[in-house]
C-alpha cells in the first residue's frame, strides 16, 4: 500500500529522479518526505520499467497498478480454511493469543498468510460482530456486575407498593447472564446478590468489575470512604479481585450494560402488566425469562450464551467455597480505661494492653471479632442485649482474682452486715462501666468490717449514703476518725459529693 502519498508526489519523485538526475536526499528535502518513501517509490518504478517522461496515456490509475499491483492471491489449498469464529473463540481461552493461533495456522499451511495479514483479516471480520461481542474476555476471568435502571413495583396487598431493584451480573467471555430482584441496593442485598451470583454460576471468575465505583462508595461508611471493607471481606473469601470500571470507559462497562438491555427488554418489559406481592414471586418469573434469554441463539456466532458458558467459562472458573459467606459488617472502636468496646449497647472485652488503641470489629448474626493491624486479638459470641462480655485472660492480673465473685454475691455479703452496707456497695458497682472494676473497692469496704466492727461499718455506710461518697477511701476516712455517729451538715453532704462524684478516678484506680 502506498499509505499517504499521492499520485503528485509519485509523480514529482519520478521527474525529479529520472528526469533531473537529482539524488536521494535532494528530493527527501525538497518535497519534505522521508528517505524510506523516496526509497520505496523509486524501487516499484524500476521493477514496472517505468522512467521520464511517462507515457501520455498513463493516468493515475493504471501508474498506481502499475507501481502497487494487489498481492498475488493464493489458492485456497495455499491458504488454508480460516475459520474467524474458532479463532474468535479460541482467543477467549487462558493465556491464548493470535501469534500462538498464528502459528498453528502455518503449521498447517507453511504457504499461507503472513502474520500481518492473518491480524488484519480476523480484525476486519470482527468488525461484523456487536461491540459487546468483539471484545476478547478471557475465559472465567471477569464478571461484570449492574443494577438496571428500572424498578419493579411489589403490592404489600392493602395498597402499599415497594419498588424492587435489579441485580445483574455477566460473564466476559459467554455473555452469560444472572439477575435478581432485590428489595434495595444497601449493603446486605448487593452483598447477597454477588453471593447468589457465584451459586448461579457455580465458580468464581478472577475479577469482580462493578459499574465504576457508584456501586461501592455509596456503600462505604466512616470506617473507609472507597471501598466498603464489607465487599473486601467478601472479595476475600471468594478469592476474587474487584476493579471497578472506569469512568467515561464505555468498553469496560459495555457487557454489563448489555446485560441489563436484555434485562429491561425480555424481562421488564414483559413482566409490566403483572402484579407481584412478595420478592419470591417476582424473582421466580425472573428466573423463567433469565433461562430463556442465556438458550437464545446467537445472531452472529454460533451457540448461545448458554452453550459458550458451559464451554468456556465454566471450566475456567475457581471453584465455590464450602460454605456461602456469612454477611459482616465493620466498624471502628477504641476501648476505654475498662478494656471493653462497645457494639450496640453490649460491650466486648479485649486485652488490656489495647486500651485507647484503634481497633477493627467485624461482627456478623452470631459473632463479634476484633482485630488490631489485620490481626485478630478478641473474638466473642455476639449478645443482643446491654450488658458485658468479658474474657478472663483479657484482664490485668490485678482483677482476674476476682474473677470468681460477681455484684449478687457481694451484695449479699454486704446484706448480713446490714442494709446501709448493702446499698452502699450497690453504689459503688453502679459507679463503674464495669462491675469488675468495683469488686475489689467493695471487698476493701467489707474487710473494714472486720478492722472496726460490723456495726461501726453498718454506720459509716449510712453516713456516706447520706453524704454521696460512694468509695472506700470515704468509708475507710469516716472509721478513722470516727465520724459515724457524727450528725451531717449540709456544706459537708455538697463538699463530699462533689469529690467522690462517678466520673472522678482516684490514683489507686489502675493498680
Amino acid at each position: 500500500m502506498r499509505g499517504h502519498i499521492t499520485m503528485r508526489k509519485i509523480r514529482e519523485i519520478l521527474r525529479l529522479k529520472f528526469g533531473l538526475n537529482n539524488s536521494n536526499r535532494f528530493i527527501s528535502q525538497s518535497m519534505a518526505i522521508s528517505h524510506s518513501t523516496v526509497r520505496d517509490c523509486l524501487r516499484r518504478a524500476n521493477l514496472a520499467n517505468l522512467g521520464w517522461p511517462l507515457p501520455d496515456d498513463l493516468d493515475d490509475e493504471l501508474l498506481e497498478q502499475k507501481l502497487y499491483p494487489p498481492p498475488l492471491k493464493r489458492s485456497t489449498e495455499e491458504r488454508g480454511e480460516l475459520d474467524w469464529v474458532k479463532v474468535h473463540e479460541e482467543l477467549k481461552r487462558k493465556h491464548m493469543t493470535l501469534m500462538l493461533l498464528w502459528n498453528e495456522y502455518k503449521e498447517l499451511h507453511p504457504k499461507g498468510l503472513g502474520y500481518s495479514q492473518f491480524c488484519d483479516l480476523y480484525l476486519q471480520w470482527k468488525k461484523q460482530l456487536d461491540t459487546w461481542m468483539r471484545q476478547d474476555h478471557k475465559a472465567g476471568e471477569k464478571m461484570f456486575i449492574d443494577y438496571a435502571g428500572d424498578t419493579v413495583p411489589i403490592s404489600d396487598g392493602q395498597g402499599g407498593i415497594h419498588q424492587a431493584q435489579i441485580f445483574v451480573a455477566v460473564l466476559g467471555a459467554s455473555g452469560y447472564i444472572f439477575a435478581e430482584a432485590t428489595m434495595s441496593q444497601t449493603l446486605p442485598d448487593w452483598i447477597g446478590s454477588h453471593c447468589r451470583a457465584l451459586e448461579f454460576f457455580g465458580g468464581v471468575p478472577e475479577l469482580a468489575i462493578p459499574d465504576n465505583l457508584k456501586s461501592c462508595t455509596t456503600l462505604a461508611n466512616r470506617y473507609e470512604p472507597d471501598i466498603n471493607p464489607t465487599y473486601h471481606d467478601l472479595a476475600s473469601y471468594y478469592r476474587f479481585a474487584i476493579m471497578p470500571a472506569r469512568v467515561r470507559t464505555p468498553r469496560d462497562k459495555s457487557l454489563a450494560e448489555k446485560g441489563v438491555q436484555h434485562i429491561q427488554c425480555q424481562i421488564l418489559a414483559r413482566l409490566r402488566n403483572q402484579i407481584f406481592f412478595s420478592l419470591a414471586e417476582l424473582n421466580e418469573a425472573i428466573a423463567i425469562l433469565l433461562e430463556k434469554i442465556n438458550s437464545q441463539p446467537f445472531q452472529k456466532l454460533p451457540g448461545s450464551r448458554l452453550s459458550q458458558f458451559e464451554k468456556l467459562d465454566k471450566p475456567a472458573l475457581k471453584p465455590l467455597p464450602s460454605s456461602p459467606y456469612k454477611f459482616a459488617e465493620w466498624s471502628k472502636a477504641r476501648p476505654g480505661p475498662d478494656y471493653h468496646i462497645e457494639l450496640n449497647k453490649h460491650y466486648y472485652s479485649v486485652p488490656y494492653t489495647f486500651i485507647k488503641k484503634s481497633l477493627d470489629v467485624r461482627f456478623t448474626e452470631q459473632t463479634v471479632e476484633i482485630f488490631y493491624k489485620s490481626k485478630r486479638i478478641a473474638s466473642h459470641m455476639r449478645k443482643y442485649s446491654y450488658g458485658h462480655t468479658t474474657l478472663t485472660e483479657h484482664m490485668p492480673k490485678a482483677h482476674q482474682k476476682y474473677v470468681e465473685w460477681t455484684p449478687e454475691r457481694i451484695i449479699s455479703w454486704a446484706s448480713k452486715i446490714g442494709a446501709a452496707t448493702s446499698q452502699l456497695v450497690e453504689k459503688v458497682i453502679a459507679t463503674k462501666e464495669h462491675p469488675q472494676l468495683a469488686f475489689r473497692a467493695c471487698l476493701g469496704i467489707l474487710r473494714l468490717g472486720k478492722s472496726y466492727s460490723e456495726p461501726r461499718l453498718e454506720a459509716a455506710c449510712n453516713r456516706a449514703l447520706i453524704i454521696g461518697a460512694y468509695s472506700y477511701k470515704s468509708i475507710a476516712s469516716i472509721l478513722k476518725n470516727n465520724l459515724e455517729q457524727v450528725p451531717v451538715n449540709k456544706s459537708e453532704t455538697l463538699t463530699a459529693t462533689k469529690e467522690t462524684h462517678e466520673n472522678v478516678r482516684g490514683g489507686n484506680y489502675f493498680e
